[in-house]
């Protein structure tokens, strides 16, 4: 029904909308909320919206946004006060700019659950009746770290921004259940997945080229990308890769990603099991597909993750991957048979499922395959805007 009123919309000019996002950094190290905002206003763009995007100056990369403005969209950076809570990006001069700018807008779309920006953002949506799409990214959840802030944040804010919105953007089942728990109704939730910027992977960086920056002369490269963090299940794989190393002698395992706090962690957990020849540490990749490329496997080990690009990003690079059953992404991994899934934290599994892959290169081939074909028909950035597009219609229509 929804689709047909665009469409209809569409014909007559009458959808071209002015859109608000609002996310708390528009730094692209920090993760995948930041990726997806921008395809998701550079598409939008293409389509004919209007679209602005307003974030604070932490890491804020000017080269980066600059071929986003070049499409049409644009993006103001605010300053921020300096860090009284981790990541909680205070900006005062956002307050104002949304006091006199709120109004304007068509829809609002809010990037993340507990931030300074999305609180601001809310009581304006609020005060000028501009319906507002939120999008957790797999942050609704009160888990892992300063629960207590969490809790404090809901009661003040959090409760109140989901109650008001609406619609609520889950990008999997797992993530679904996650805003259910927060007494989120499920007539408010819509599932729409992460899209995959499938023209990045057209043209490949050569064969080699990873291994040859950081002298890696190893025949099999067992592959982690991501960033450092406790929650990614990087625990998880060195415990496995310690018996991989074992019975494949000519594997190394490489870490790539920017600390987030378990950096040391897992080095420690390195020179307990005697691997500090076996693992290479590499930090943050400027160009991940050459990883992709030279990599024998990627393995996504995290849990409480409710998508993740990097499997089929890998997959688009010709790779194999093994996917955690605590990911979002591996409702998908495993319905379409394009990897391996493992259950979080079975290392005998995972070290078996490691070794397979491996020793498998036609049923990984044959794997690869199906993922690359499903991508293109289910996750470009192409599909998955319209979904977002036929969201905001539907908020539009019931102002």
């Amino acid at each position: 029904m929804v689709c047909c009123v665009i469409g209809q919309l569409k014909s007559r000019g009458e959808f071209d909308v002015k859109i608000l996002q609002v996310t708390r950094s528009f730094d692209p190290t920090s993760g995948g909320v930041v990726p997806v905002a921008y395809q998701l206003s550079k598409e939008l763009t293409k389509r004919g919206h209007d679209v602005e995007v307003i974030t604070t100056d932490f890491k804020f990369d000017d080269a980066y946004v600059a071929p986003l403005e070049e499409y049409g969209v644009k993006v103001t950076p605010f300053p921020r006060w300096p860090n009284v809570i981790r990541s909680y990006f205070i900006s005062p001069s956002m307050k104002g700019w949304l006091k006199t700018n709120t109004a304007s807008f068509d829809v609002m779309h809010m990037h993340e659950f507990r931030s300074y920006q999305n609180s601001i953002a809310y009581r304006y949506a609020v005060k000028y009746a501009i319906p507002y799409i939120l999008q957790a990214h797999g942050s609704v959840g009160r888990i892992v770290e300063s629960q207590r802030l969490k809790l404090l944040y809901d009661w003040v804010w959090g409760y109140k921004l989901l109650a008001d919105s609406s619609k609520v953007i889950a990008v999997s089942h797992a993530e679904e259940n996650q805003y259910r728990k927060m007494g989120v109704p499920q007539s408010k939730i819509t599932i729409i997945p992460n899209g995959v910027d499938v023209e990045r992977f057209v043209k490949l960086p050569p064969r080699g080229e990873f291994r040859e920056k950081y002298g890696i002369k190893n025949e099999t490269i067992i592959l982690y990308l991501g960033r450092l963090h406790r929650r990614k299940g990087i625990d998880f794989l060195i415990k496995s890769f310690s018996a991989v190393a074992k019975r494949a002698p000519d594997s190394v395992l490489v870490i790539a990603g920017p600390d987030w706090g378990y950096g040391k962690g897992a080095r420690d957990l390195v020179r307990a099991l005697s691997l500090e020849e076996r693992v290479f540490f590499v930090g943050f990749v400027d160009d991940p597909r050459a990883a992709y490329v030279d990599a024998t496997v990627v393995v996504y080990p995290g849990f409480h993750e409710i998508f993740g690009l990097v499997p089929f990003e890998a997959l688009l690079c010709g790779t194999p991957v093994i996917v955690s059953d605590d990911c979002g992404c591996g409702e998908i991994v495993q319905s379409a048979g394009m990897g391996c899934v493992v259950k979080y934290g079975a290392v005998s599994e995972l070290t078996d499922l490691i070794l397979h892959v491996v020793e498998s290169p036609e049923e990984s081939k044959r794997m690869v395959d199906l993922a690359k074909r499903y991508i293109m028909e289910h996750l470009t950035w192409k599909t998955v805007v319209r979904q977002v597009e036929e969201t905001y219609a539907n908020c539009v229509r019931h102002v």
